[in-house]
């Protein structure tokens, strides 16, 4: 069965937050002969998103037209913290975490899933910086900061930055297979590491 990757895109978005899964699930599918992940941007409006440092993007769909995500992506980012206050995103992740078989947050991409309480109650990580800002913002959940990934299932965080190509890298060896991840880790010359999550 070929998965639908949905990342989540907004403006102030962290580049490597979702460029990383990005490239781990779409070279994954490449290597793969495009059977394991069709990976697709979604952003709350139509248009161009300008990312963290001015990149722009142009999603491949809106909240409205997204297709329901297999695997639903959050980044973090200084925008992140804009759309706390965002029904409409906030409502659109609630739906659809029901339905997805991976939910997974990089960075302060956290701050969404702790907002629509999908965290309580579970061991979470985000950036070493902010992980008294998270505490505060869902102190039901138990904020892991000697973790570079949290994976329960169907919920899943991680640490700051390039630690959401470890937990995508991941997601590949536990959904598909620790072969697989491995051939994709060695194509993109990343030094993976499938040691559960501790920090480096």
């Amino acid at each position: 069965m070929r998965r639908t990757v949905a990342i989540l895109l907004f403006d102030d978005v962290e580049v490597l937050d979702f460029a990383g899964p990005f490239e781990v699930f779409a070279v994954t599918d490449e290597l793969s002969d495009y059977r394991l992940f069709q990976v697709q941007t979604v952003a709350p409006a139509p248009g161009t998103v300008r990312a963290r440092n001015g990149l722009r993007i142009v999603p491949d769909h809106s909240l409205a037209t997204a297709p329901a995500p297999d695997i639903l992506i959050v980044p973090g980012g200084s925008g992140s913290r804009a759309l706390l206050d965002r029904s409409d995103v906030l409502d659109w992740i609630r739906s659809r975490a029901p339905r997805a078989e991976v939910v997974a947050s990089v960075c302060t991409g956290a701050r969404l899933l702790a907002r629509t309480g999908l965290l309580d109650g579970l061991g979470a990580t985000t950036h070493h910086e902010n992980i008294a800002e998270l505490a505060a913002l869902a102190p039901a959940a138990r904020w892991m900061a000697d973790r570079r990934f949290v994976d329960h299932g169907r919920i899943a965080t991680s640490a700051g930055i390039s630690a959401g190509i470890d937990l995508s890298l991941h997601l590949v060896a536990r959904l598909c297979s620790p072969a697989i991840a491995e051939r994709t880790a060695r194509y993109m010359e990343y030094p993976w590491r499938n040691d559960g999550g501790l920090r480096r």
